[in-house]
């Protein structure tokens, strides 16, 4: 019997059963998931969202036994990706990513200022065309990149990945231990006079505790600095929300169309930590992006 989960990612879950014995993994991805053409099964095999006893396989001819597990994760990878199979395709599907930028590099890290609509890391959806992947490409020498934290898709700034893995175990710990200055910017609905402070309201029954300072205040926005003192997943948009100012654009946790914002309104805007091969204190900075500082300018014309 097959499991599905989530809205946006749907989660198939399956055992192979005797019927299908010996069949191709492409043949037994159609006829086991409904809606499922054998093409889009071998574009979801090759994209890496297949995973058979718990190891992502991507290939289609492999022939499968009785009795084992297939997950298939379907979403927005899938949707995104364009349908036709092999590598031109797959090129094309990255020519069309938004550009990051570099901010800093030696032999330890790198610091990337990451754009909206980029993933950070690879997902049980694809393990392609994400940011970490990218970065491991870009020479063409295979360099292995070491995924520290990450950033929501929609959600810009800074990000530090390890270059080795002695420094991702350091960069790691003091992520951990909350040994690191993460601060956004963030444009909210509504005027935000009684979210400053700190939010200190657990997150799937984990500490998550948040700083707010108010940069500007307006009846119909707010423009907020806030400091992460834990980093759940979504937590400044969740403890946003849940005090009633959510992030403009917020297609989760607020509104998709609040103010006409171009994208969620929310920015890594700073990024502080211990070099973890000399102990040397780093920060680093990064303004608002040209889209949203953009759709700002627009709105304080307005005001």
């Amino acid at each position: 019997m097959a499991s599905v989960g989530g809205s946006s990612a749907k989660k198939v879950r399956f055992v192979v059963e005797r019927d299908d014995e010996g069949l191709r993994l492409d043949q037994v991805l159609a006829r086991r998931i409904p809606d499922l053409s054998r093409r889009r099964a071998r574009l979801l095999i090759e994209l890496g969202g297949v995973f058979v006893e718990r190891v992502r396989v991507k290939v289609m001819s492999r022939r499968t036994r009785a009795g084992q597990v297939v997950e298939a994760h379907l979403g927005g990878a899938l949707e995104r990706a364009t349908p036709s199979l092999g590598q031109r395709a797959r090129d094309l599907d990255a020519s069309v990513l938004p550009g990051f930028r570099l901010i800093h590099e030696d032999a330890s890290l790198v610091v990337v200022d990451k754009p909206s609509g980029l993933l950070t890391a690879p997902t049980p959806e694809s393990d392609r065309n994400n940011l970490a992947d990218l970065l491991e490409r870009r020479s063409g020498s295979g360099e292995r990149i070491w995924v520290v934290h990450r950033l929501d898709l929609e959600t810009s700034g800074l990000l530090v990945f390890a270059r080795t893995a002695a420094a991702g175990r350091v960069l790691a710990d003091l992520f951990r231990e909350h040994d690191v200055e993460r601060e956004y910017l963030a444009v909210v609905e509504g005027r935000a006079e009684g979210v400053t402070g700190l939010i200190d309201t657990p997150i799937d029954d984990r500490p998550a505790r948040t700083h707010v300072e108010s940069i500007s205040l307006r009846e119909d926005r707010s423009l907020l600095r806030v400091r992460l003192e834990t980093g759940r997943t979504h937590q400044v948009r969740i403890h946003l929300s849940a005090a009633g100012h959510p992030v403009c654009a917020d297609r989760r946790y607020g509104h998709p169309s609040a103010l006409g914002a171009p994208r969620l309104a929310l920015h890594a805007t700073r990024l502080g930590f211990r070099h973890p091969e000399t102990g040397t204190p780093c920060r680093f900075d990064s303004p608002w992006p040209p889209d949203l500082a953009a759709w700002l300018a627009v709105e304080e014309g307005r005001s």
